[in-house]
């Protein structure tokens, strides 16, 4: 035992857990919320409350929030994580019957004064249960296609509620998200490949039924593929989003063009300025090294949370720290291919930089498990 493991022990335990979470981790996603601050009051026209004010207060009672599920046991979550699944199960199956409409989609739950977004939830109910599952199953039974079909169910289920919504950006991150736990609770790379092989033929089949006898899908779908393909082809229409956040994007250059200065959005150009495109006004304002900057933030969130699933001998908390790292990853991956037209646009916001509460908060309570398990891990 060194030292300083010596000295940490002979303090109480309940100052202990304070000396042992994960604060570098705390510290960057302290850091990239800031930069979301500075956005939201940029986009704002200078105004801090319209969008900053209460993006702050939300970040708040996030901190908070993911530092007591932090303190609370890992073995708790463990114990909850089939609750927590099909709570959130239920909660989508009521946005089904029951949910508020907003912009054509069917998507939230008007709880008394609280607005929620139920697939925000199942975004970490999902990961917890998965991994609660491969830390009760045995190692060796990881491939056999019984124990595969369980976690499939788990993911696909919500994923139809979802779709359902329509919500195609949060299926996406479902499946995804899902699919990596899956992967790195040693589930064969064979299935993987079927599932990689079938959706490549299925788009060929699509693409190649075009203007025959069994064409797949509708003109109009086509119609959106083409202009997803090519933009420029529709600048006025579909493809207007992409077209004007390409332009933000190339005009800031190396540097940018200055705090408050980006034409796109201060003229209004750019769609969802605060809330999936605020990337393209970031990128404007300070170019490359401003976005490179905040992308540098992600990727050392991500090597903490990496660092500490690798470091602990916990089977279920390091399969939920993996989980929790995978989903953030996907959420600005999407975007960022979303927004460069790499990918339709498909409504995923920029993780504690966009503006919205639901979305922040759940992914503060989701590093709030991270936190729990690194706290609570093995010594």
């Amino acid at each position: 035992m060194s030292y300083l493991e010596y000295n940490v022990k002979t303090v109480p335990a309940g100052l202990r857990k304070v000396l042992y979470v994960n604060w570098p981790l705390i510290v960057l996603l302290t850091a990239v919320a800031a930069v979301g601050f500075l956005m939201l009051y940029s986009v704002a026209g200078g105004r801090i409350g319209v969008w900053a004010e209460p993006q702050m207060k939300r970040f708040a009672v996030g901190i908070v929030g993911m530092l007591m599920i932090g303190f609370v046991p890992i073995w708790f979550w463990r114990n909850v994580s089939a609750l927590a699944y099909l709570g959130a199960l239920a909660l989508l199956a009521a946005v089904a019957l029951f949910g508020e409409e907003g912009k054509g989609a069917q998507r939230w739950l008007d709880i008394g004064p609280v607005r929620l977004q139920p697939s925000e939830l199942m975004k970490v109910g999902l990961v917890m249960m998965l991994a609660a599952y491969y830390d009760w199953l045995d190692i060796r039974r990881t491939s056999r296609p019984l124990w595969v079909l369980i976690p499939l169910l788990l993911i696909l289920v919500p994923t139809f509620l979802v779709l359902k919504q329509p919500d195609l950006g949060t299926a996406i991150l479902l499946v995804a998200g899902g699919g990596i736990v899956m992967f790195i609770a040693g589930v064969s790379w064979w299935y993987f490949g079927t599932v990689i092989a079938l959706v490549a033929g299925l788009v060929f089949g699509v693409l190649e039924s075009r203007g025959t006898d069994w064409q797949l899908i509708e003109d109009y779908q086509f119609r959106r593929i083409d202009t997803f393909l090519d933009p420029g082809s529709d600048p006025l229409g579909a493809g207007y989003n992409i077209s004007q956040a390409q332009i933000a994007l190339g005009s800031g250059g190396w540097g940018g063009k200055g705090f408050m200065q980006g034409t796109q959005s201060r003229l209004n150009f750019l769609p969802e300025k605060h809330t999936d495109f605020i990337f393209t006004t970031l990128a404007e304002e300070f170019g490359f090294v401003g976005a490179i900057s905040l992308l540098s933030l992600y990727a050392l969130i991500l090597f903490f949370c990496f660092a500490s699933a690798m470091a602990n001998r916990d089977r279920y908390s390091a399969l939920l720290t993996y989980g929790v790292a995978a989903t953030f990853f996907l959420f600005f991956a999407v975007n960022m291919a979303m927004i460069t037209g790499l990918m339709p646009v498909v409504g995923v916001p920029l993780p504690l930089v966009s503006y919205g509460g639901t979305a922040m908060i759940i992914l503060l309570g989701a590093f709030g498990l991270v936190q729990s398990a690194h706290i609570h891990r093995p010594r």
